[in-house]
């Protein structure tokens, strides 16, 4: 299915309807799969870049969770050396570890922000096509503010990326078909060996894969995107820390005495990253999802806007 409905400001118009919305063959919280409906709404092609992210902040001085220390009275038990400004940075190992401990892999570090996506001494220099990442919810919610938007709803984000299909992937049935690459994500022995054969270890610049079948680009893969929704698991079963949640919100201590999921509230990530493997993390599919806390920055989370009031997108 296609659609040539596409606004002057680059979104590009999905008309509503019905499908069958997660999944009962995969991860526990995706199931049970069910009926859902969207009405139609206009959304970004693609995630929202650096460039377009330094547009808002040039325009309102906006800081970002990154930017900013975490309030001591919400964390009592926190070591203060910790409560500085901080984002959770990917930081491959050596060598092989146990994939039940995300911290073998991601650091709170100091001064990592979107500007900063590796921490001091990096930059975004040449990669203003890239998503923005190191944005918290609060901060896509306040850019898609300023740009008249919101973010989708997690079924109006799922049903975009199913593309009025209803394949495990977001292009058809295999992950990778006739060998080309749909999508960035990882390949190799997660979480030391990557042997980058779609091109790239990091994020990649938006539309560098086949768009799906509304003409949208990432939306499996790349960044991890923000949603509206309010976490809230379909079973009981509990989540695992995947690629991302795990980065015990921005001072790494603060949450350790805590069970997974308590106190912070969590919205949903819908997409996958370039962190998903197939040897790990098998959610670059339309059907996956997590729940991501609020005060939690990292460098796989990016967003992309909505307009569901067609008139204000044309």
């Amino acid at each position: 299915m296609t659609t040539d409905a596409v606004s002057a400001d680059g979104m590009l118009w999905v008309p509503g309807g019905r499908f069958t919305m997660g999944s009962d063959e995969h991860y526990p919280e995706e199931g049970p799969a069910h009926p859902a409906a969207v009405d139609g709404f206009h959304i970004e092609r693609h995630p929202v870049t650096n460039d377009q992210f330094a547009a808002f902040v040039a325009d309102t001085g906006h800081v970002t969770l990154a930017e900013r220390a975490p309030d001591a009275a919400d964390y009592p038990d926190a070591d203060p050396s910790l409560l500085v400004p901080s984002s959770a940075v990917f930081t491959p190992p050596a060598h092989r570890v146990d994939l039940r401990d995300a911290y073998q892999w991601w650091s709170g570090v100091p001064g990592a922000d979107w500007r900063h996506p590796q921490g001091p001494g990096s930059g975004i220099e040449g990669l203003g096509r890239h998503p923005v990442v190191h944005v918290g919810h609060a901060d896509a919610e306040a850019y898609a503010a300023w740009a008249g938007r919101s973010l989708p709803t997690e079924a109006e984000w799922e049903y975009a990326a199913r593309a009025g299909g209803s394949s495990e992937y977001a292009w058809g049935a295999e992950l990778t078909p006739g060998g080309r690459h749909m999508a960035n994500v990882w390949q190799g022995d997660f979480p030391h060996a990557n042997d980058q054969a779609d091109g790239w270890y990091w994020t990649s610049p938006v539309g560098s894969f086949p768009a799906n079948g509304f003409g949208l680009h990432d939306m499996i893969g790349n960044v991890w995107e923000w949603t509206a929704d309010w976490w809230s698991a379909h079973r009981t079963e509990p989540v695992p820390a995947c690629c991302g949640a795990a980065s015990r919100t921005r001072a790494q201590s603060v949450d350790a005495a805590l069970p997974p999921h308590a106190r912070i509230p969590r919205k949903v990530i819908k997409g996958g990253s370039y962190l998903c493997a197939p040897s790990y993390c098998r959610r670059y599919r339309p059907a996956a999802r997590l729940p991501q806390p609020i005060d939690t920055t990292t460098g796989h989370v990016g967003f992309r806007c909505v307009v569901r009031n067609s008139a204000a997108a044309s």
